[in-house]
């Protein structure tokens, strides 16, 4: 194999009730090109664009080579130091999209692809979910649609997909403001009550059988995050009236996507439009310069392309994770 390329879909989590626990792939994709250079000497490029071209860190400091060399390390190889890594994406970064997840992923799929490491999609899934922390970012990078993700035992991970009703479609505003993750993390306190645990427990309920059914009373109570919006709502400004405006225009509700600073809500495709504009005023009238866009669940996940030196630009082979009613680290 002399190239791989790998397509990753971003995605949304948290979801209110559904905290590190349900995600949603969505209409925004990372593409990543590796080979092993024929020349230039032994170091590893990066070549960065769309959103990741203001992104200037070292190899070492990138999440598309970390998965890379976890996938290798995991394999028992070490990663080569002769690779040219080509990676375009139009996902937003830090802004609570996945764009970490994305790139730990396609890093370790390229990796398992270009030097044949045999890793099952079980083992990538693992290996990034437990980098991440959580699954639920990974989950439906990986399979496409809605997945329910938790970490198990050391070492174990479950991935179960959610069907989700058609009438539902996700509504984004993104600011042009970051929210870093270990500063979304470091908001959260370290326990909370039994009371707010039996509300976080409903809410996660609500959620996915909203999701499930398309039930507008169910989702409005799972998009309430009891877990983690109450703490993490200073850092996004603007973030009540941006939700009050969705929620005015006709969204069924809105909340945090991922740890922010994007919001997410979700509506019916006849109001999307008004949804998305009536997010990105609130935040204009806040200051606040936003972009929208709106998603239905993607249905599929990571993709796979390889080419071997006999290859012509048009014979790639195209491999697709199959779809599967879930993925558990305990199976064999």
């Amino acid at each position: 194999m002399t190239s791989v390329r790998v397509r990753v879909p971003a995605s949304t989590s948290n979801l209110g009730g559904g905290f590190d626990c349900v995600g949603i792939a969505v209409d925004r994709w990372l593409d990543v090109t590796v080979r092993q250079a024929s020349e230039g000497g032994a170091a590893v490029r990066i070549v960065r664009r769309g959103t990741l071209s203001a992104l200037a860190g070292a190899p070492a400091d990138d999440l598309i080579y970390r998965g890379f060399v976890e996938a290798c390390t995991a394999a028992g190889r070490g990663a080569p130091n002769d690779l040219l890594i080509e990676a375009d994406s139009d996902i937003p970064v830090s802004r609570g999209l996945g764009s970490s997840a994305a790139a730990l992923l396609a890093g370790a799929a390229a990796a398992n692809a270009l030097l044949d490491l045999s890793l099952a999609d079980t083992d990538i899934a693992r290996l990034c979910a437990g980098i991440e922390g959580h699954g639920d970012n990974v989950g439906p990078c990986l399979l496409g649609g809605a997945v329910f993700a938790t970490l198990g035992a050391p070492g174990g991970l479950l991935l179960v997909p959610i069907i989700v009703h058609p009438s539902l479609h996700l509504v984004f505003a993104v600011p042009d403001f970051r929210v870093e993750t270990h500063r979304a993390r470091a908001a959260l306190p370290a326990s909370i009550s039994f009371a707010d645990a039996r509300a976080a427990a409903a809410a996660g309920a609500a959620l996915v059988l909203g999701l499930e059914h398309g039930d507008h009373a169910s989702l409005a109570a799972g998009l309430e995050g009891p877990l983690h919006i109450p703490y993490r709502r200073p850092l996004v400004p603007g973030y009540q009236s941006v939700v009050s405006a969705a929620r005015e225009a006709g969204a069924i509700g809105a909340t945090l996507s991922g740890s922010g600073s994007a919001i997410v809500a979700l509506a019916e495709p006849p109001r999307t439009g008004a949804v998305a504009e009536a997010m990105t005023r609130a935040w204009s009238v806040s200051g606040v310069a936003a972009d929208s866009f709106v998603s239905p669940p993607i249905p599929g996940g990571l993709r796979v392309w390889c080419s071997s030196p006999t290859d012509g630009a048009d014979d790639e082979e195209s491999a697709e994770l199959p779809s599967v009613a879930h993925i558990s680290s305990t199976e064999r």
